[in-house]
């Protein structure tokens, strides 16, 4: 690779400001459309009829590209596009799914004791609408860290310099969030773990993580290796994301005997804001923007200063798992709950709780609304008063940027179990106490209806199932296009074209291996 070009391209990826936040929401809202569209021409096929993958990659997919490249000002207009056959649908009766059958209580001995038969008390059911939330966090990441190369996808959602926010901006904190929320699975199968002694954990996460810190580090080998074009102002000059994902589960399990004490979200809020401290009063912004790559530590001062807001990012992710995972929003608290009187008081006999509980959705939806709108308040709060510099700032993972990553993955969970709320009613238990008018239950006649029913789209399934793999293999491809061809040259008719062969091998890769998991971490 030619030094000009290599200037040229670092050049070309270097001092943007980005868009805005309502023009980030919009062009991911074509995910939620995509899968809206698909649950409503799935809740009305018949039951001999399946989605196959090129049909499932063209409604999940291919919209995702499109809102990123040729419809990225106009996200809007791409989301009508797939609303309007939804609507026809749903002119469409449902799909009669058997005869509904008599419901005891969500809470009755017979609902507890047919649960427990089926599912371990230690057992997390599966989520339909988590599935679908990582899948397109995953899809909507693997798909710009290609396109961002092409003049096809616009200059205001590539990273910016400094200051503001942008649609690639988002992903790495998304990311980071995902990663919270899927760590809570450990903390919800046994609340004891996290009393338990801190360095037999420590390093069982360390040993669990050393695969990632590898990748990391083969990264930096690579990038320097081949003259790779890369913005050292992302994370510095060795310093890679991967190494921030490795760190953070370590972080967490040190701040076990905190999180005991103190709320999981108040605990993300106090990091977000002694971050924010740093930043301000200890002058960590004005090292991280004017400081000198002199040393180590100054080479790679935005991945190491960057690192607590991360951790704040990942802790409230964990606080939204704790909440959306188990099948009581307020599982994890009335676990941690027991847990400490039984330390007070040996001879303590609390009823203990179990997974194997009937999902309340309800109550999850409003406790997620609730948080939503708390980090979409305090977000509003630090731009109203000018904390934060000059706003948003992925570089530093300011406290702007650690609410905003919340709010808006928050939100489109939200979203996401509010749309399999509205048409998979069968996948959802309800309160007895439920403001939401919705059955209660749904008996499927057909065992292999039921499966089907109760499963996410089998291809997001697949891209979730095996998401590190499939990054791995969307970075090095990433990195053989970069190295083929001049992409910043490159005509938008060739980049579609590219980025459309590209988009669909990776889902082909996680559809062959949809049977296994490759990696276990």
């Amino acid at each position: 690779m030619g030094s000009n070009y290599k200037k040229a391209k670092e050049d070309w990826v270097s001092d943007l400001t980005g868009s805005t936040v309502l023009h980030v929401n919009l062009i991911s809202l074509v995910a939620l459309s995509s899968i809206t569209l698909y649950s409503a021409l799935k809740s009305r096929m018949p039951p001999s009829w399946t989605i196959q993958f090129p049909t499932a990659w063209i409604i999940l997919v291919l919209p995702l590209l499109l809102s990123m490249t040729l419809f990225a000002n106009s996200p809007g207009f791409l989301s009508l596009l797939l609303l309007i056959p939804t609507g026809i649908l749903l002119f469409i009766p449902r799909q009669s799914l058997g005869t509904p059958l008599p419901q005891p209580g969500p809470m009755s001995p017979t609902t507890r004791q047919s649960n427990n038969r089926s599912t371990p008390t230690s057992q997390i059911q599966p989520l339909p609408s988590v599935t679908v939330y990582r899948a397109h966090m995953l899809l909507m990441t693997i798909l710009a860290i290609l396109a961002v190369d092409f003049p096809v996808f616009p200059r205001s959602l590539a990273k910016c310099e400094s200051f503001g926010v942008s649609l690639m901006d988002l992903g790495v904190g998304s990311f980071v969030f995902s990663q919270g929320l899927v760590s809570a699975i450990p903390l919800l199968k046994d609340p004891e773990y996290l009393s338990a002694p801190a360095v037999p954990k420590i390093l069982s996460t360390t040993r669990k993580t050393l695969p990632i810190i590898l990748i990391g580090l083969v990264r930096v080998l690579l990038v320097k290796g081949t003259e790779y074009p890369e913005h050292e102002s992302e994370y510095g000059t060795h310093w890679n994301f991967f190494i921030t994902l490795a760190l953070l589960p370590i972080l967490q399990v040190i701040l076990h005997p905190v999180i005991i004490r103190i709320p999981l979200a108040l605990l993300g809020v106090l990091v977000a804001l002694a971050q924010q401290l740093t930043l301000s009063a200890l002058g960590m912004q004005d090292f991280v923007l004017k400081a000198p790559r002199a040393g180590l530590i100054s080479a790679n001062k935005e991945g190491i200063i960057s690192l607590s807001g991360y951790l704040a990012v990942h802790l409230l992710g964990l606080s939204i798992g704790t909440i959306i995972l188990p099948p009581s929003p307020k599982y994890f608290r009335r676990s941690l709950k027991i847990q400490g009187r039984q330390r007070r008081n040996s001879n303590a006999s609390d009823k203990r709780i179990t997974l194997a509980e009937p999902r309340e959705n309800d109550r999850t939806a409003i406790e997620l609304c609730s948080y939503t709108a708390v980090w979409w308040t305090l977000l509003g709060l630090l731009t109203f008063f000018g904390i934060g510099g000059d706003g948003v700032s992925r570089r530093m993972v300011n406290a702007p940027y650690i609410f905003w990553v919340a709010a808006f993955n928050t939100s489109f969970i939200l979203g996401y179990l509010l749309v399999d709320m509205c048409f998979f009613p069968s996948r959802s238990v309800y309160s007895q106490k439920s403001k939401l008018k919705v059955p209660v239950d749904i008996a499927i006649d057909h065992p292999s209806r039921q499966q089907q029913m109760q499963s996410p789209p089998p291809l997001l399934e697949a891209l979730n199932k095996n998401s590190l793999v499939l990054f791995l293999v969307a970075n090095v491809a990433t990195g053989l296009i970069n190295l083929t061809i001049p992409t910043m040259y490159t005509s938008d008719f060739w980049a579609m074209l590219i980025l459309s062969a590209y988009a669909f091998g990776v889902c082909g890769v996680a559809w062959t291996v949809r049977g296994r998991r490759v990696i276990r971490l």
